[in-house]
């Protein structure tokens, strides 16, 4: 063998208790389980090195449902944002809006939509845009990256890709063409498609549309991931849309980031959860991911009401620019509540800015937005490239929410600006440390099962997600004493303690609690799925 793992203390993922083993790998796969060989005197597996695991946890690597690393993964070879935490397969083309499929046109249009999470402006050469289709972007990733990445169909990019950004009912040959593309990259390898339903131009779907597509998406086993039409008011009408629209179409539904923010949200989890409940006694198949802390994080362009940004990048901001139309953005803003901002009138004292592309902006980064004026300024002079936090959370509801049957992490962390959320290095050691160590709200053992085998069964993953022979070695370990998220507002970018060994693919990307310089990662595709 390549490699045992000497007494770890397993925690295989299932949920079921731990259990004192040494745990044998060869060829990248689970090949040994020994199950207190000590104790029982038997022979003990031997390999090329052995590792002591006294004290430590052996469990599956975690998976992360929502990630923004679309460009990360290919311009950042360390990645050790996600390696750290022992994230060992993450879920990419969240929220409608992502770089494949495209033609060269959709390309130049969603790199300036999307600068704020990912970068890779127009302009921008640190990362080679040689790709068009799903399975060439695909097919990058299996060049080698630091971890492994799944990919979701993003609506919102298919249907600039069919339509531009126009805010109209697709005709038929145009939703024809959507349904085609979507097709091709199921085809390709993606697992499901996205939708982000409060950013343009994916939001401007009606239901029929999106129901259209999600019955492409259920042919080829695939799920559908929304980021639902409001977070705020009318969540949990928004919710129920997104419950009712899969159901009909008969596609398998995970609820991107399930939060209930916003004043108007608070302590209204168990609402949520019941509506939810209903569905699954029901026969629906849903999943959920969250992430353990309050604030949400976006761009500043995306609080703006949905017309504001009909026509692409270029048509919002010259209408920022006329002072008429700038002043009935901030009417819809501060006094009727925009769709962009949940249909929740701004609170400019919960908005604060963690990122900018100008640099000349930096001494934003960090305050928070006294007014319209300011972020006006902001959007221009940054041309809309402005990443915020936003301060809406409610404790009581993430606690409620992640306790849930149907429950995975998903850390929807953007790598991008000098101050980003901390979620996008803290999530999974923050679930370990604070949520179970010194909370309780979960166990261990039920806490690892959200964060491996749960989502490996949403992605139909069957060799992935637990500790068993025949597994794919993707595998943590872990201290539970120590185990925590060094990442904070202040510092965001602190990576986790407690976490010493991370492997992909039975090989150490992170050792002794150092990056390695091994990219093991590859595309997970959703033909492997069996």
């Amino acid at each position: 063998m390549d490699l045992v793992f000497r007494d770890a203390d397993v925690v295989d993922g299932s949920g079921g208790d731990s259990y004192r083993a040494d745990v044998g790998i060869e060829g990248g796969r689970i090949v040994s389980i020994v199950k207190e060989a000590a104790a029982a005197g038997c022979q003990r597996p031997t390999a090329r090195r052995v590792l002591d695991a006294e004290g430590l946890v052996l469990s599956p690597g975690f998976i992360d449902m929502h990630a923004h690393s679309d460009l990360a993964l290919l311009r950042d070879p360390d990645h050790s944002a996600k390696a750290a935490q022992g994230v060992t397969l993450e879920v990419l083309g969240q929220d409608g809006l992502s770089y494949a499929p495209v033609d060269d046109r959709t390309l130049a249009e969603v790199r300036r939509a999307i600068t704020g999470w990912n970068g890779g402006a127009p302009g921008d050469t640190t990362v080679d845009f040689d790709w068009r289709t799903v399975g060439e972007y695909l097919d990058r990733l299996d060049r080698g990256i630091a971890v492994n990445a799944a990919y979701l169909i993003p609506q919102g990019t298919v249907r600039m890709y069919a339509m531009g950004w126009e805010d109209r009912p697709a005709t038929e040959p145009e939703l024809n063409q959507m349904r085609r593309l979507v097709a091709e990259g199921l085809q390709q390898g993606a697992v499901g498609m996205s939708s982000g339903l409060t950013y343009t131009p994916g939001m401007y779907a009606p239901d029929s549309e999106l129901t259209a597509l999600c019955r492409v998406v259920a042919e080829y086993g695939g799920y559908y991931c929304p980021h639902h039409r409001s977070y705020g008011a009318g969540a949990l009408r928004a919710y129920a849309e997104m419950v009712a629209l899969t159901r009909e179409a008969g596609c398998a539904l995970h609820l991107a980031h399930a939060t209930m923010n916003f004043d108007v949200n608070e302590g209204r989890a168990p609402e949520l959860l019941a509506l939810l409940d209903e569905a699954l006694d029901g026969g629906a198949d849903i999943s959920l991911d969250t992430y353990p802390y309050t604030p949400g994080s976006t761009t500043l362009l995306a609080l703006l009401p949905s017309w504001a940004s009909e026509g692409g990048p270029e048509a919002a901001l010259s209408r920022l620019r006329d002072d008429a139309t700038a002043e009935r953005i901030r009417h819809h803003l501060e006094e009727l509540g925009s769709d962009g901002c949940h249909g929740v009138p701004v609170d400019w004292t919960t908005i604060e800015i963690s990122g900018v592309t100008d640099p000349a902006l930096t001494d934003h980064v960090g305050r928070r937005v006294d007014g319209w004026p300011t972020a006006r300024r902001l959007l221009l002079n940054d041309r809309l490239g402005t990443t915020i936090l936003q301060h809406v959370g409610h404790e009581e509801n993430v606690r409620t929410i992640m306790r849930h049957r149907v429950h995975t992490g998903g850390s929807d962390g953007i790598l991008q600006g000098s101050k980003p959320h901390p979620r996008a290095y803290g999530t999974f050691p923050e679930y370990l440390g604070r949520y179970v160590r010194e909370l309780g709200v979960l166990s261990l053992e039920e806490c690892v099962a959200h964060l491996t085998s749960r989502p490996a069964a949403r992605l139909r993953l069957p060799d992935r997600g637990l500790v068993r022979e025949g597994y794919v070695a993707d595998l943590v370990l872990f201290d539970p004493t120590t185990v925590a998220s060094g990442a904070t507002y202040e510092n965001p970018r602190t990576l986790p303690v407690g976490i010493p060994h991370v492997l992909v693919d039975g090989q150490f990307v992170m050792e002794d609690g150092r990056r390695t310089d091994v990219l093991a990662g590859r595309s997970v595709r959703r033909t492997e799925i069996r």
